[in-house]
């Protein structure tokens, strides 16, 4: 088993950058879908919420964040070879934490704005209620919105303080694994093969599941959600050891039809048995189906992405610094699609079509139109600062003209 360096431009892990923009599409998805399923809470419910939806919104949620928490791992383990401890807790912190700051204070706030006033609990006029947000210094109604409790809330943004928690614990342990107790137990799991590889990874998210599942149900709010937490992180952790080394990626990639294989028995077997009761499932057979079929599907996925992704796609320049603004709007511009679809009542074929379709294009309008192109906003959206402007002149005091027609690629995020 043998480790590549950081790979050059010509060597990048594509199928990473794809996978990553792949799965934060998902979760664009996934949101909407949260507005139509039926008996499941969310910030606003459609009128034509569907039953059928739980069973695909179910599959997709047993592995969405899972895998994400993964691929953010193995960015970390390209990133920790070049920089240490205090390197990564500046750099991370800034690209993490400026982003939930500004998203908590400018766009989650219309989330919890149009929740209220649809819970009966906050009066029209959102200016007013912005002054109040901020202020933090009254009381909101119990119920009036996730996270009034606390007064201001991150919602879909949780994301951000979580991976920053665990990049934080890997950055101060940075000796522990870079010792040879610790690079030996990276390569123990990068040197899993066959069965071992889709497997022995399966048993610390089964044991964190029965030991801490019932006792902590997940709160996205960073504290006392130690089962997300015990599952999340160890995910991090496998995507942190996997990083740069080649072998396990090439046995994903050669297991990924046994894992698709696998990955649907498995899920079949959880719905067959899940569809005969009449409470969420719970106990060893559950437990170990539905943690099974976490690892398959994420394993399944990274074989597929290694063997069809890696290559340098047209649109993956794009998509690798669109991926971070797209995230932090994207909640917010579905509620706001939703306030504005919802008083036409077009049904739900038409509305859940065009709430999509107004999402992805506010996305795409806000960031290539104005967040992209202004170093301003750059950073609150977790973009590094376009350098075009230093780079010509620089040029110009050296007495270089920058041929015509030649531009500097932008940074990637």
């Amino acid at each position: 088993m043998t480790a590549d360096p950081v790979p050059s431009d010509h060597r990048r892990r594509h199928d990473i950058d794809a996978l990553r923009a792949l799965a934060f599409l998902f979760v664009i998805l996934y949101h909407v879908g949260m507005y139509y399923v039926a008996d499941w809470p969310w910030h606003l419910k459609s009128p034509h919420t569907a039953e059928w939806l739980q069973w695909p919104m179910r599959i997709l949620n047993l592995w969405r964040m899972d895998l994400v928490f993964l691929i953010s791992g193995v960015s970390l383990g390209f990133l920790s070879r070049g920089q240490g401890t205090w390197g990564l807790l500046r750099s991370r912190g800034l690209r993490l934490m400026l982003p939930l700051a500004f998203g908590m204070a400018v766009i989650v706030p219309y989330q919890a704005y149009a929740q209220g006033v649809a819970n009966g609990l906050v009066a029209p006029g959102f200016g007013a209620f912005l002054l109040r947000y901020l202020s933090m210094g009254q009381p909101w109604p119990k119920q009036a919105f996730d996270g009034a409790e606390f007064g201001i809330t991150w919602n879909h943004l949780w994301y951000l303080p979580y991976l920053f928690t665990y990049t934080a614990l890997v950055a101060l342990t940075l000796p522990l694994w870079k010792s040879a107790a610790g690079q030996r137990l990276r390569a123990a799991f990068n040197g899993l093969r066959g069965w071992k590889l889709l497997l022995l990874p399966v048993v610390p998210l089964l044991v964190f599941t029965m030991l801490l599942a019932s006792r902590f149900q997940a709160t996205h709010n960073l504290v006392r959600d130690y089962h997300l937490h015990s599952l999340y992180f160890t995910m991090f952790l496998y995507g942190y050891w996997m990083g740069v080394d080649t072998g396990v990626w090439k046995e994903l990639e050669r297991l990924r039809r046994v894992s698709l294989a696998l990955a649907v028995a498995v899920i079949a077997a959880f719905i067959a048995l899940r569809a005969g009761m009449k409470s969420p499932p719970s106990g060893l057979p559950m437990d170990t189906l539905r943690m099974l079929y976490l690892w398959l599907a994420v394993a399944t996925i990274l074989g597929h992405g290694h063997r069809y992704l890696n290559r340098p796609w047209p649109w993956l320049r794009w998509a690798n610094e669109s991926v971070y603004p797209w995230y932090v709007l994207h909640q917010t511009l579905i509620i706001a699609g939703v306030v504005l679809l919802a008083p036409l009542a077009l049904g739900p074929v038409v509305e859940p079509a065009l709430l999509v379709a107004l999402t992805l294009l506010g996305c795409w309008l806000l960031t290539d139109g104005l967040i992209r192109r202004t170093n301003l906003l750059r950073p609150l959206f977790g973009l590094k600062l376009r350098q075009r402007a230093a780079t010509s002149s620089a040029a110009r005091k050296q007495g270089l003209r920058p041929e015509r027609g030649l531009r500097s690629p932008s940074p990637r995020a």
